[in-house]
């Protein structure tokens, strides 16, 4: 990657802080002109609608519901943040807000703007914050991120433009971050449930929202319609177009000639990599490359894996066998290089290359020593724990949320696994929506996930993953990482919270709660005549910036 992240615990000052599918059809283009000449006008209206394609898919509009890129690619267009960065930035920095600044060591203060309002004229106060942080809390969906709430204590309100964070422990080194990301997203309490998932079409007929845009249209992953909120005021310019489509497709091959013949402005998620090698030499199409921080990895559910906890054959010492088996056994060179043809590359830890702290700690531990698989190695330590091969493994993939190569990984996976007798596999795939509820349920023994940060430091990497309630819901708990996590969070000194995040890494690495494979970059391919795309630290793909 090019650009490389520094730890931000020692430039996290609080004074800082205080300063911020198909090919698109004639019906759809039609759609997108009509849609953009409702909004609010902007200075960049005369260059059009945008028109953005994805594989992705949305699992919920409501973002106490969802925690995953297809629907942060929506929620970030349309709803407000307190806080946010900047185009090519990773400073927190006010965004909805006036200011925002650590008040005392444990309370975290917002000033709002007075006679700030929703795009449906409702009015936007410090009561709709407390409600949107109290809500994701209470409602605590599995598919949501309110686990990275863990360490807010509560939210009071003494007048309508002041919010106070009051948090459980001090010099808490990640929460402005977190809310620039997903539990961050502020809600209209006059249309949300307080303590359930709101409907998608709710919200949309309710045009409760108070970002750059409105959404017009919602087809359920068909397609989204958005115009520009006359009534956003905050950190990002209004948007400089009249309107964006957000198009979604089947297949991304259907995505690569929507690009390749202009129907579509900007192809984002994903297309493959042999795709993208072809459309570099396209001198109609432009390619697009931003920071990495993209990661997949396997996910063992500890309950349900071979010798899981709720299993007939419940053993904790097999189950720890198998993991480690399987980590022997993998090849991640040659998954790269077969696959992605170098542009995702092996990851032998949980922090991804670039960020502080970030350590190979799978790398000597399993296989060869030196990131290659090792049949033996796997054979010695199943046999050491009296494990009995091949051992049955189900594995699971969803085909349409981590790209079309998602299928060629994991039937190499299949086969690494399988090679030398030691396992049998039961490969399987799901789609998106019905996998995201799924997988949760404890359905899947070991299944396929990706990561997408929301904010550019290492806690992303942990939090999320390994405290005992944590977003995979995996069943993993490890007190001593669990409370290394916490105290990272809140440590000022650069060098120790670097060496915390380090030690926290070797204790998972033994567990293997995950087996960690990739690392990859963000990549848009867009029409030769668009500007304004931006791939940066935020991970996000804002729309408002790009005109044609």
């Amino acid at each position: 990657m090019a650009l490389h992240f520094s730890s931000p615990g020692s430039a996290r000052a609080r004074t800082a802080l205080a300063a911020g599918a198909l090919a698109v059809s004639a019906l759809l283009l039609a759609g997108c002109a009509g849609g953009g000449s409702t909004g609010g006008s902007t200075d960049g209206a005369a260059s059009g609608p945008i028109i953005i394609g994805t594989t992705d898919k949305v699992t919920t509009l409501d973002p106490a519901g969802s925690y995953d890129n297809g629907s942060l690619a929506v929620q970030t267009q349309v709803f407000p943040y307190l806080v946010n960065t900047d185009y090519n930035s990773n400073k927190v920095v006010p965004d909805l807000a006036e200011s925002a600044e650590f008040t005392s060591p444990n309370e975290y203060t917002v000033k709002l703007p007075a006679g700030l309002k929703w795009a449906n004229g409702h009015d936007l106060t410090s009561s709709d914050v407390k409600f949107s942080f109290d809500r994701n809390l209470k409602i605590a969906d599995p598919n949501g991120a309110s686990s990275l709430l863990y360490n807010l204590d509560s939210v009071s309100t003494p007048d309508a433009t002041t919010v106070v964070f009051k948090l459980k422990t001090d010099n808490d080194q990640v929460f402005p971050f977190i809310l620039t990301s997903f539990p961050g997203a502020i809600v209209d309490e006059e249309v949300f449930s307080a303590d359930a998932v709101t409907p998608d079409q709710d919200i949309v007929k309710a045009d409760a929202f108070g970002g750059p845009y409105s959404i017009t249209k919602w087809d359920f992953n068909k397609t989204v319609e958005f115009t520009p909120n006359k009534n956003y005021k905050g950190l990002l310019a209004a948007p400089s177009n009249s309107g964006a489509i957000l198009s979604y497709f089947a297949e991304s091959s259907n995505l690569k000639l929507a690009v390749q013949q202009g129907d579509v402005d900007v192809a984002y998620r994903s297309l493959s990599s042999t795709d993208v090698a072809d459309l570099s030499g396209n001198d109609k199409v432009k390619v697009v490359e931003g920071p990495g921080g993209e990661i997949r990895y396997i996910v063992f559910n500890f309950n349900t894996q071979p010798y899981g906890a709720t299993t007939a054959e419940a053993d904790p010492a097999k189950a720890l066998a198998v993991r480690q088996a399987v980590a022997d056994l993998i090849d991640r060179k040659t998954i790269s290089d077969q696959v992605y043809k170098g542009t995702y590359t092996p990851l032998y830890s949980y922090v991804p290359a670039g960020f502080a702290g970030a350590t190979d700690a799978l790398k000597g531990l399993y296989g060869d020593g030196n990131g290659g698989p090792s049949a033996d190695k796997a054979k010695a330590v199943l046999a050491a724990a009296g494990v009995t091969t091949p051992v049955t493994l189900s594995l699971q993939y969803s085909p349409d949320h981590y790209g079309p190569s998602s299928g060629d990984e994991y039937a190499l996976v299949k086969q690494q696994l399988e090679k030398d007798g030691l396992f049998t596999v039961n490969l399987q795939s799901t789609e998106w929506v019905q996998y995201s509820k799924d997988r949760t349920a404890d359905v899947y023994p070991a299944y396929q996930l990706g990561w997408f940060p929301d904010y550019s430091d290492a806690d992303n990497y942990l939090t999320p993953f390994f405290l005992e309630k944590n977003f995979l819901g995996n069943h993993y708990v490890n007190q001593e990482v669990n409370d290394l996590i916490l105290k990272q969070a809140v440590e000022t000194d650069a060098a120790t919270r670097t060496s915390d995040i380090e030690k926290i890494q070797d204790l998972v690495a033994k567990d293997l709660s995950t087996v960690p494979l990739l690392q990859g970059a963000q990549v848009a391919v867009t029409g030769a005549d668009v500007k304004g795309v931006t791939l940066d630290a935020s991970f996000k793909l804002r729309f408002a910036p790009i005109t044609k």
